[in-house]
This record gives structure tokens, sequence and C-alpha cells, in this order.
């Protein structure tokens, strides 16, 4: 079986879209894939609950917990990464990750890191990317799927949907119509992923 692992902090709502499309568009049957669990950093994420409904397993690895290591941030990427290797996964999804990852953890999972990105990337690297895109005058917006590597939104782009930017938009409502787009592109693009690098059982 080829493992799945979902990574959120949130609500969760691109997992979800994720775990419908694995469920509708039969990922078992036609790539040998499922969805083997859900991992937050946080134990207050929405997400975590509508995994648990959807009978994926969860887990949580709180990164608040590591704050006395010398190195916080290895030591939680560590535990992390040890966590996600127990399901022996075959792709590893971010799905709202709020986390900036080690460049040891992503070497560790070197091309099997994908990532949704509220913008059309290269441009609006990082956060706040709506505000940005509006505060610029551009005229349309979007997401960006794209192989995770160790520099910070930098990875090839493997899809991308764009939404126009209306002269009446907030942050909040651009956000809304590009989360809409992104729930359509990361199942297809992890599809996409999964029938170039998936062998059948």
């Amino acid at each position: 079986m080829n493992n799945i692992v979902i990574l959120i902090s949130g609500g969760g709502s691109n997992m979800q879209a994720l775990v419908q499309a694995a469920q509708k568009r039969n990922w078992q049957g036609r790539f040998n894939a499922k969805i083997a669990a859900v991992i937050s950093n946080k134990a207050t994420a929405g997400g975590l609950q509508l995994a648990a409904a959807a009978g994926v397993p969860t887990q949580v690895v709180d990164h608040t917990a590591f704050t006395s290591h010398a190195d916080p941030r290895a030591a939680f990427d560590e535990t992390l990464a040890n966590t996600i290797a127990q399901y022996d996964p075959k792709l590893v999804l971010l799905a709202g990750f709020m986390r900036i990852l080690t460049p040891g953890f992503v070497q560790r999972f070197e091309g099997k890191l994908l990532n949704i990105h509220p913008s059309l990337l290269p441009v609006f690297a990082g956060l706040n990317t709506h505000q940005r895109a509006i505060d610029a005058g551009c005229q349309a917006a979007g997401a960006t799927v794209h192989a995770v590597t160790a520099e910070l939104d930098c990875g090839p782009i493997l899809a991308q949907a764009t939404v126009p930017v209306l002269p009446s938009d907030t942050a909040q409502t651009l956000a809304t119509r590009v989360l809409s787009q992104e729930h359509l592109i990361y199942p297809q693009a992890a599809e996409a992923y999964m029938r170039e690098n998936f062998r059948r059982a």
C-alpha cells in the first residue's frame, strides 16, 4: 500500500478535500494508495475532528513542547519526521501546515513532499498573501501546488489556479475564492504525482 500522510495546523479544509477525493475517486483502487494519517502540530486544530470523522487516524506533535530544547525547531522536526516515518509514507502533503521545515526534515522526505500555497508563486511567498496581492494592485491572485524544497515556497510548481482580484475585495473575500480553487487543484496535483510515482502492488 502506498501510504499518504497529511500535515495540518488549522481547520483542515484542504485536508478534507484530499480525503474526499481519495474516497470519491478511488485512490486505493487506482493507485493502491490510502491516507494513512493526519498529523497536526496543534491539538486544537479543527481538522483533526474532520479527519477522525472520516475514519482517518490522527496524531498530534505539539511544537510548543520543544521550547526547552537547545534547538526547538530541529527537535520538533526530528520528532515529527519520526512520527511520519512510522507510516512509511510514499507522499507527505502539507495542507495548511504553518511551520517552516528545517532542511534536515525536507531532505529526509525529499521527492515526497508537496505543499499548497495561497498565491501565484513565485510572487508572495510567505504569509499575508491575499492582502499583499490587493496592496500591490494585482489583477489576479490564486494558489500554487509545489514540491517542497529547503527554500521556503520555492520548489518546482506542479499546479496553479487563478481568480480575479475584484475592486471590492478584502483579504478575507479573496481568500475564500482562492480557497475554493485550492480544494480543486490539490487533489488533482496529488493524483498526477501518484500516477507518475506510485507503483501498483
